[in-house]
């Protein structure tokens, strides 16, 4: 490995990542679950998928993937066969990932912005079935890339590790394949992201004025204002983080097919594009831990639902010691 000590710096950021990670999802994971954080149940749906599909990001492709390939280079997990299929199980974790968030800013945009729509679209059963719609075309979409996996050395007729056949660079058909994986991720969530938050923001603010103008300020604490206030906030908190987070990926994705070069992937880590390409790879693996440190500032029954819950065990110790 060249340039040691970005390497280092880059090699110590994923067991930071998934020591955050992991707790953070799980932690929201339980608690959205519950039900008790006074969302609708159909925001809690996503809400709940996005962390599943948050936590499969940490534990496939920091912890199986970077951890273990760094720290235990030659174990089971870097054999071919196990590297082709935790790399389908991570490329289906992080488009459920992505486009969970999408679906999430379109269900709160419809609640926000189309009134009309509202009853029918933003309902548990449109959530659970736009859910399992990403999961199944995640899962669908991605299971082609195991076959375009070949052993990069064979010791001992063990096939070790991951390189890309040479026809998936030259097949048209395969090429057609890539630049539809390009275009589904991340360039259309991203952009459906940041088109609806633009849209919403532009519907809020004279929304706000017209209401502030007909109920008057001192109506603004009623329960229906309390709500429409408390999705708005959890949308482009959410929206936004994921967006800010994003942009170094998809940035490089450009400038990559800009200058017309590939992706490197010989760890030079002296190289400023590789330093750019593993930068925007660390920044999305942000993206999938940092959520619950959303929900907690602007969600005030998460934050109870959050102290009851790690008070829970000494509560419980203090009733077993009692007399």
């Amino acid at each position: 490995m060249h340039g040691p000590p970005n390497g280092l710096f880059f090699a110590n950021c994923y067991p930071i990542i998934a020591i955050i990670g992991v707790p953070a999802n799980l932690v929201a994971i339980i608690i959205l679950s519950r039900g008790r954080c006074n969302l609708s149940r159909c925001v809690s749906y996503y809400l709940v998928a996005i962390a599943v599909s948050d936590f499969l990001v940490i534990l496939m492709a920091v912890i199986f993937k970077r951890i273990v390939h760094i720290y235990f280079r030659y174990s089971v997990m870097s054999t071919t066969p196990a590297s082709a299929l935790s790399a389908v199980l991570i490329y289906i974790s992080r488009d459920c990932s992505v486009w969970l968030t999408a679906a999430f800013t379109i269900d709160r945009f419809v609640a926000i912005c189309w009134q009309s729509l509202k009853v029918r679209y933003c309902t548990e059963k449109t959530a659970s079935f736009v859910i399992g719609t990403m999961c199944a075309l995640s899962c669908v979409k991605n299971f082609p890339f195991y076959f375009v996996c070949q052993p990069l050395v064979i010791v001992d007729g063990v096939p070790w590790f991951c390189d890309i056949k040479s026809t998936y660079y030259t097949l048209p058909a395969w090429q057609a394949y890539h630049w539809l994986d390009r275009i589904l991720m991340p360039f259309l969530p991203f952009f459906l992201i940041f088109l609806l938050n633009i849209l919403t923001a532009r519907h809020i603010i004279p929304a706000s004025r017209a209401c502030r103008r007909l109920q008057g300020i001192e109506d603004s604490g009623t329960k229906e204002m309390a709500n429409r206030r408390r999705s708005i906030i959890l949308l482009f908190a959410i929206s936004l983080s994921f967006l800010l987070l994003w942009v170094t990926y998809v940035g490089n994705f450009v400038f990559v097919r800009a200058i017309g070069k590939g992706y490197i992937s010989n760890l030079n880590f002296n190289d400023p594009q590789y330093i750019l390409q593993e930068m925007s790879i660390v920044l999305t693996f942000v993206s999938s831990c940092n959520n619950v440190f959303i929900y907690a500032p602007s969600q005030n029954k998460f934050r109870e639902e959050v102290k009851k819950t790690f008070l829970c065990p000494f509560n419980m110790l203090v009733s077993f010691t009692k007399p």
